[in-house]
């Protein structure tokens, strides 16, 4: 990140509790994962696959994108955020929100405290959402790209809001269709609404910027947006007023269209790069890039009913379908972004009064690029076996994939708090 405007951006204690929370929530999910591996053998509504899931996509996907969207306001919208008071609230809100909610999911306790919980993050979820929308509306600068981020901020508030109504449900049971139904909604206003939109519109600023690409056609980001969102509000309406139609196949074929479109933007940026040399930060990025694909032929496949597959195979194909979105593109692509994140955020503390006085190291010396390189190889290790457990409804398969995870989880934090932890030895 460096050549941006640092001006407007929030102090390191605003952003690095974030990733703090998030590396450690990585090391617990695939810890828990190990404990859980005949959960994923079978049916996906399941209590401890509900902790599994909510603990990567909050305490580890959510947690850690908060971070760096502070740290990116000042780079897309060139302004300051709006509160970081607010910001270190959310943060402990949302933080106490998701421990109390992964251990009720845990214990199979969907009573009076799954409804605490839920309401803890739905408070920590609208700070954070006006947070931003305060923060974008004083914005010196709007480009159609900052349209992917205030849009998944919506998204996120919608999701927080049905999450919200399912878990007074457990208790009150006024709704009106089975509880899966809106599990279903829930599940992709999440995925696609929030952490798709807001994936896509960074990564298109991001991208480009650490592969050195220039003149890129930003008209295939507007055909991506526009097609994500046109098909997830009609999958949304589809689900909520008609229950699931024979058109659900054709509103995931719009959204994937929407991806088809950012893939090949991204394929146009690594094309026109000027720097040819990836280091295990974009290596990463890249990886998770391709496996956008996986989730989009498992999702076209589990809305079509009648293919002929075995019943207990076809739940096994939709467990995929979320497992190969959390763990495979966002999980890759927080590898590899943190990289080049937070070493420049800890470097602008430690050597940003240096600059023109003495040399001073790189961000990316902050950390070992050969430990990332190895934690990259036992990630990618992983995926395959993780892929085959699944599948083949084994349980020893997939505590091997899980125990790779787990390896991969304990080399990232000992980079990331290498990275946390370093400290300027320069005296002038």
């Amino acid at each position: 990140m460096q050549g941006l405007a640092t001006d407007n951006a929030p102090s390191p204690g605003v952003v690095v509790p974030h990733f703090v929370f998030a590396a450690i929530s990585f090391i617990i999910v695939a810890v828990l994962m190990l404990l859980s591996a005949s959960s994923f053998t079978g049916y996906f509504f399941e209590p401890r696959l509900l902790a599994i899931t909510h603990a990567a996509v909050l305490g580890w996907g959510t947690m850690i994108i908060f971070g760096a969207l502070y740290q990116l306001i000042p780079v897309i919208f060139e302004t300051a955020l709006y509160s970081e008071r607010l910001a270190k609230a959310t943060f402990w809100t949302f933080g106490a929100g998701v421990v109390m909610m992964v251990y009720t999911f845990w214990n199979n306790e969907f009573s009076t405290l799954l409804i605490y919980s839920a309401s803890l993050t739905f408070i920590a979820l609208m700070m954070f959402l006006f947070n931003i929308v305060a923060s974008t509306r004083r914005a010196t600068k709007k480009t159609f790209l900052s349209y992917f981020i205030t849009t998944a901020t919506y998204w996120l508030g919608l999701t927080a809001f049905l999450a919200l109504l399912i878990a007074l449900n457990y208790e009150f049971n006024f709704l009106s269709q089975s509880h899966l139904l809106y599990l279903k909604m829930h599940a992709h206003m999440g995925m696609a609404g929030w952490f798709l939109l807001l994936i896509m519109g960074a990564s298109a600023t991001l991208i480009p910027m650490f592969l050195v690409s220039h003149q890129m056609n930003e008209n295939k980001l507007k055909y991506a947006f526009y097609f994500v969102n046109a098909g997830l509000i009609l999958l949304e309406l589809d689900w909520l007023f008609l229950h699931g139609t024979v058109m659900l196949p054709v509103w995931g074929l719009i959204i994937a269209t929407g991806i088809i479109f950012f893939l090949s933007y991204v394929r146009e940026s690594y094309k026109k790069r000027l720097r040819r040399v990836l280091d295990v930060g974009m290596k990463h990025t890249m990886i998770a890039v391709v496996f956008m694909l996986l989730p989009i032929i498992l999702g076209l496949i589990a809305s079509v009913s009648g293919l002929g597959f075995d019943h207990n195979f076809y739940w096994r194909i939709i467990m995929l379908y979320g497992f190969s979105i959390i763990f495979f593109f966002i999980t890759s692509l927080i590898l590899g972004q943190t990289y080049k994140t937070i070493p420049f955020i800890i470097w602008l503390v430690e050597y940003k009064s240096f600059v023109g006085k003495t040399k001073t190291p790189l961000p990316r010396e902050l950390y070992s690029e050969k430990l990332g390189s190895i934690q990259l190889y036992f990630y990618l290790a992983s995926i395959p076996v993780l892929i085959t457990g699944i599948l083949a409804a084994s349980e020893i398969i997939f505590e091997v994939g899980a125990a790779l995870l787990l390896i991969t989880s304990v080399l990232y934090n000992i980079n990331v708090f290498k990275i946390i932890l370093h400290k300027s030895k320069i005296v002038l």
